[in-house]
């Protein structure tokens, strides 16, 4: 509603087109170095993904990255490939070696790029920036141009030398906030003024320093940006560039600008970039991060089952994502009747409240039940005899280096209080004599299973158990609780009541 009001005010073109860096800027992340075939794989990825413009590397830097980038081409993808490259004749011939379609060219234009890096004047700056693209143009190559630090270039000079290479043939003048120091609005009000004295297609570049480098490219198309520099999962040098997943679907969503990006792929490639870099996205990270369709607070999970959109902006099978509703101390009942019928398990009323008591102290003990947590403590609870003639009052275990394993039991036996101490190999083993000595010497424990049913120290144990007596009653026990003891006390204790009852 209130975007609708404002983008009556804005310059928003009809398309905006995604240059990728992910292969160029992205590996310039500490830490990630692509081989050539990793960088074939995602740049096919890439290409399946709908970006128009693929930055495989710098070609002058190394043999190996101009092979990736002959072999990247040599795959006939729909996307153009580009190859970055300074203002310098090497740079710019090692690109035209490597036969790509596309060069981005640079130089810095800031007072301390002039001053401490390049040590050259304003105009051989400029002259430098002229040559390269005429030099690109003349062998028939599309020509990107890149004032480096333009964000902390004076205006005048950066309009100048902008001016210059438009005049002289290039495809795409670049606006880099090279260390990410921009606001939208200063971002906004730049590219405005650039669109007022240059026809080629502005394109930006954004670094995410302030965490701003989405909204400074969306500031950017909203004066009129025509493409946007982005990488899979924001990778970049320091803290990252603008992130492709965000950038698209914002545009597409929130603008209703056509973005030539199939955005159903969108977690298929942040998972496949991720693996190969070694950069994990946190959970929380948008669009395609583990949580970021994921729901535990009771009041949201209500509404969610009631119509998705009163907690999410867009539905997760948009990006190819899926719709988690999470267990733990916020869970309401209306998120665990959801989860039940999803699994197909049907409770009564004792035993919903007996499963979602356990799953909120699990929750209060900072325990995140998962779907298979939940499965297990249901069957459990399904499992368990209606009346128990034996009752586990309490028990304690000691063990240790040196020990021998004890267990104290305290059973009450159709209402008569019974306990004995008893030792074994380890507690679980020592606390399961305890009991058979207490109950019946004839009923005997014939299998034990126990499963960890998540990863980490403080996983859910499930035990299973079969216990069988004398006269061949034999009757299965389970129990899922976060300490093993506890649950094989409850297991053998489940099983034990079903033979008893049987008798």
């Amino acid at each position: 509603m209130y975007i609708e009001k404002v983008k009556k005010t804005m310059n928003l073109p009809g398309k905006v087109v995604i240059f990728d860096t992910t292969l160029r800027d992205g590996e310039q992340t500490p830490g990630v170095a692509l081989t050539v075939d990793e960088k074939i794989r995602i740049a096919k990825k890439l290409d399946q993904l709908g970006v128009e413009t693929i930055e495989v590397g710098f070609p002058v830097a190394s043999d190996g990255e101009k092979e990736a980038a002959r072999e990247i081409l040599s795959l006939g993808l729909d996307a153009q490939v580009c190859g970055l490259a300074r203002t310098l004749k090497r740079d710019l011939d090692a690109a035209i070696d490597a036969d790509v379609d596309y060069i981005h060219t640079f130089i810095g234009t800031s007072p301390l790029h002039r001053k401490f890096k390049l040590k050259m004047s304003k105009e051989d700056i400029l002259n430098k920036a002229v040559d390269a693209v005429e030099y690109i143009k003349d062998h028939g190559i599309m020509a990107e141009f890149s004032a480096e630090d333009a964000t902390r270039t004076e205006f005048d000079y950066l309009s100048e030398i902008y001016q210059a290479v438009d005049e002289a043939g290039v495809d795409y003048i670049n606006v880099p906030d090279t260390v990410g120091v921009m606001i939208p609005r200063s971002m906004n009000w730049i590219i405005k003024e650039l669109k007022n004295n240059i026809k080629s297609p502005i394109s930006v570049h954004c670094h995410d320093d302030f965490g701003l480098a989405v909204a400074n490219s969306l500031a950017a198309v909203e004066a009129g940006a025509e493409q946007v520099h982005a990488t899979v999962n924001g990778l970049g040098e320091r803290a990252g560039n603008a992130a492709l997943e965000e950038v698209t679907m914002a545009l597409i969503a929130r603008y209703d600008i056509s973005v030539n990006i199939k955005t159903q792929q969108l977690v298929n490639i942040s998972e496949f970039v991720s693996r190969i870099t070694g950069i994990k996205m946190p959970p929380n990270k948008s669009i395609v991060g583990d949580n970021a369709f994921a729901h535990e607070s009771g009041i949201h999970v209500h509404g969610i089952l009631e119509n998705a959109e009163t907690y999410e902006p867009i539905t997760p099978e948009m990006v190819g994502h899926t719709r988690k509703i999470v267990l733990g101390k916020h869970t309401g009942a209306n998120a665990l009747r959801s989860k039940l019928d999803e699994y197909g398990i049907d409770l009564n009323e004792d035993q919903f409240c007996t499963v979602y008591d356990q799953i909120k102290n699990l929750g209060d003990k900072g325990k995140m039940v998962t779907d298979a947590d939940l499965r297990a403590i249901a069957v459990t609870v399904v499992g368990r005899v209606k009346e128990e003639i034996v009752k586990l009052e309490s028990f304690a275990v000691m063990t240790g280096e040196n020990v021998m394993p004890t267990a104290t039991v305290k059973l009450s036996i159709n209402n008569e209080i019974k306990a004995i101490s008893k030792t074994g190999v380890g507690p679980v083993d020592a606390a399961i004599n305890a009991i058979q000595s207490l109950v019946s010497e004839d009923i005997e424990l014939k299998e034990y299973h126990i499963e960890a049913i998540t990863g980490g120290t403080n996983a859910l144990a499930e035990v299973f158990v079969v216990m069988s007596d004398s006269e061949g009653n034999n009757a299965t026990g389970r129990s899922t609780r976060e300490d093993v003891v506890m649950a094989s006390v409850e297991a053998v204790l489940n099983s034990i009541n079903k033979i008893l009852m049987v008798r």
